[in-house]
This record gives C-alpha cells, sequence and structure tokens, in this order.
C-alpha cells in the first residue's frame, strides 16, 4: 500500500506556461484531506514553497533546491544536504569562463538558497557542466534555471531522509515529475510515475507514464493510483 505522495512542481503542477494547475490543486487537497501527507519537490527556494504549501493546502512537507533542503512539516527544521561553498567555488569558475566570452551570469535569489546555487539558464548548460567536470558538484538543468548541486545530493536521496522523518520508507511513497532532477527521486520510491510531458529520464524510470501532460498528467496518475493508498 501507499502512503504518501511526492511531487515535482514545475512541468508537472503547471501548465506549459508555469501557471499552476487548479484540477492538481484539487487532486492534492482530495489526498490531504483524506490523511495522506503530499510533499512539494522543487528546484525552488524554501520561501516560495512555503507560500504554495500555504495556499495549496498541504502540511508544509517540502524538497527544495533539487534535494538540498528538506522538512517536515511547518514546524519541524530545515534539514540542509551537501556543501554550498562547493557549488560557490564551481560558480566562481564558471563565471570567469563565460566572462572570458563576454556572458555575464544572472544569479537567482542567492540569499534564500542554503544548499545550491541558482543561476539564469542564459549559457550552455553542457558547456556549464564540461567547466566544473573535475569538481564534486554538477550542473542540473531543471529547463528553467541551471543549478548548481554538490555530488549525491539529489530529490532522491532527500526523499530518503525526509521519509525517516516522516515514520516512513521510499517504498511508501507515489512520486511523480517530469524533468531530469525527477528521476533519482522515482526511481527510489515505491511507484515512480511521470507526466507525458517529461523527458526521457524519468520517463525511463517511471513505472507508469500519464498520457496526459503538465498538471492534468499529474491528475491521471493520482486517480490511477489513488486506490492503492492506505490512509493515515
Amino acid at each position: 500500500m501507499l502512503k504518501a505522495v511526492v511531487t515535482d512542481l514545475d512541468g508537472t503542477l503547471t501548465d506549459r506556461r508555469r501557471r499552476i494547475s487548479t484540477a492538481a490543486i484539487e487532486a492534492i487537497r482530495n489526498l490531504v484531506d483524506a490523511g495522506v501527507p503530499v510533499v512539494l519537490a522543487s528546484g525552488n527556494t524554501t520561501c516560495s514553497l512555503d507560500i504554495l504549501c500555504k495556499m495549496i493546502g498541504t502540511d508544509g512537507s517540502i524538497i527544495g533546491e533539487n534535494g538540498g533542503v528538506y522538512r517536515y512539516r511547518f514546524d519541524g527544521k530545515l534539514q540542509v544536504a551537501g556543501r554550498q561553498e562547493a557549488c560557490w567555488d564551481a560558480y566562481h569558475r564558471i563565471e570567469e569562463h563565460f566572462a572570458e566570452e563576454g556572458k555575464a551570469l544572472t544569479l537567482y535569489s542567492p540569499e534564500n538558497r542554503f544548499a545550491d546555487v541558482a543561476f539564469a539558464r542564459t549559457v550552455s548548460p553542457a558547456e556549464t557542466a564540461e567547466v566544473i567536470a573535475d569538481m564534486p558538484v554538477r550542473a542540473v538543468d531543471t529547463g528553467f534555471a541551471i543549478h548548481l548541486q554538490y555530488d549525491g545530493v539529489t530529490k532522491g536521496s532527500a526523499l530518503a531522509e525526509l521519509a525517516a522523518l516522516m515514520d516512513l520508507v521510499p517504498d511508501d511513497f507515489l512520486a511523480i515529475g517530469d524533468s531530469e532532477n525527477d528521476t533519482e527521486m522515482i526511481r527510489r520510491a515505491g511507484v515512480g510515475a511521470a507526466v507525458g510531458n517529461a523527458v526521457p529520464g524519468p520517463m525511463a524510470a517511471a513505472e507508469y507514464v500519464a498520457e496526459k501532460k503538465y498538471g492534468e498528467g499529474f491528475v491521471e496518475i493520482v486517480r490511477k493510483y489513488r486506490p492503492y493508498f492506505l490512509e493515515r
């Protein structure tokens, strides 16, 4: 039996224009009202996820910064994984590299990030990865931004740690996503699913791929697996 849901945000609960799906919100609220915990997992900052949790109606359990931070409920302590100082070292090398090409990088909310470093997707993600290939940091291309994250830190690793705080194990979760940074989370969960607009990585890792895309795909997945949940 499944006991909880962990879901990506951008591209999974939204439409192609990044507007959050009202049908997906309704599906999440139905789960929460039935006693099924729902965890939002994103590359976004904690403060951004807090706003969404409050407005959607979850208990504040989150995975942020692509696994770099996680928390069980609003009143829980924010846990920080990885080494942000290593990410900053990588960022400065990347910054110098592209400066030589006459390109400047634009940071995203550095004051609100505790584990990773994120910047605008105005340079080549592949070239970015090559620049830091010998460093213990990887470049995560979410399709919306480029994130620098310490090796081994993923949404999947955060799921394993968060599950323990919730008195659960990863096998208790239905994980839903669409991007490469969701692949490990989908692979580690008891059931992994991908929405119809997903890229190859999460599709290959998923037990089920929705026919519908974006938020409608999320609703399709929840409906398919709803009978497998043990309400708490």
